[in-house]
């Protein structure tokens, strides 16, 4: 995975004027989860803000980051798990953190990229990518940047579910019955297929 680097403060007060007053200066609240729980036995969260400039590469892209967190001189490692934008602007509004290690594993959706030109569309068919994210668990070390998906026998008509996958070292979270990606028929196919069968 990629890793990317943003520097943080700690926010002394929480609530929604305050969160109002961060985002008027620039700042993006955000919350960093990790190991410690709380009375109620829930993951206890640190309260701290980023600047919006420095959290845009992170966020507006189809990769996704390690992100090593350093907040008032404090280095934690992290990955984003919830991202609220502005329902009209699509502006970022807050981030919740999860704080990682090189032992533990975590589960994240991880691009896919399919390969190889499918046997279905040198048939006249249309690939169609239905998935544009697993879900796979492994100590963030071990996850790639992308889940690299051969379809070059992918034939007309079928198709290549999470239960058809495996990729070492990794754990896919999906539900095996999902569709990542099929090759639908097309008219022209169609029509190629009732002229094989009229010749015939």
């Amino acid at each position: 995975m990629k890793e990317i680097s943003v520097s943080g403060q700690k926010r002394a007060t929480t609530g929604k004027k305050a969160t109002k007053e961060l985002r008027k200066e620039g700042l993006v609240p955000c919350n960093l989860y990790g190991e410690k729980k709380g009375e109620n036995g829930l993951p206890e969260a640190l309260a701290f803000a980023i600047p919006a400039s420095q959290l845009r590469k992170a966020v507006y892209t189809p990769h996704v980051y390690v992100v090593n967190l350093t907040i008032d001189g404090e280095a934690h490692k992290a990955v984003m798990k919830e991202l609220q934008f502005h329902p009209t602007s699509d502006a970022l509004l807050h981030v919740d953190f999860y704080e990682v290690s090189e032992e533990k594993p975590i589960t994240i959706g991880i691009p896919v990229k399919l390969n190889g030109l499918a046997q279905g569309v040198r048939d006249g068919g249309k690939l169609n990518l239905a998935e544009r994210k697993l879900n796979v668990t492994a100590p963030y070390k071990q996850i790639p940047e992308v889940l690299n998906i051969d379809v070059t026998n992918l034939n007309l008509g079928k198709a290549i579910k999470v239960a058809d996958l495996s990729f070492e070292g990794l754990e896919i979270a999906t539900p095996a019955q999902v569709v990542v990606c099929s090759v639908k028929a097309t008219r022209a196919s169609r029509s190629a297929a009732a002229a094989a069968e009229n010749a015939g």
